[in-house]
């Protein structure tokens, strides 16, 4: 869960947590990941915290977002 007294932002620490179960396989690639209601209600954010979570997932390669589909894991190549 997310801890507010940590000093790295909300967003991140969201966003690290949900890298945390596609590391874990707990999402899969092709798999679409919870949606900003469901992260907002997991894990007790504001909406803008949700949206920029998803957003650092983008920029990290993690997931892709398809307009009007949803944000889905990512294929990883194997190493």
């Amino acid at each position: 869960m997310t801890d507010p007294m940590d000093p790295t932002p909300l967003y991140i620490q969201v966003a690290d947590l949900i890298a945390a179960r596609i590391e874990a396989g707990e999402l899969r690639p092709r798999d679409p990941i919870p949606s900003e209601l469901s992260i907002q209600q997991a894990y007790g954010v504001a909406r803008g915290t949700a949206r920029r979570a998803v957003e650092t997932l983008r920029d990290r390669g993690l997931v892709v977002t398809i307009p009007q589909r949803g944000t889905y894991v990512v294929e990883r190549p194997t190493p």
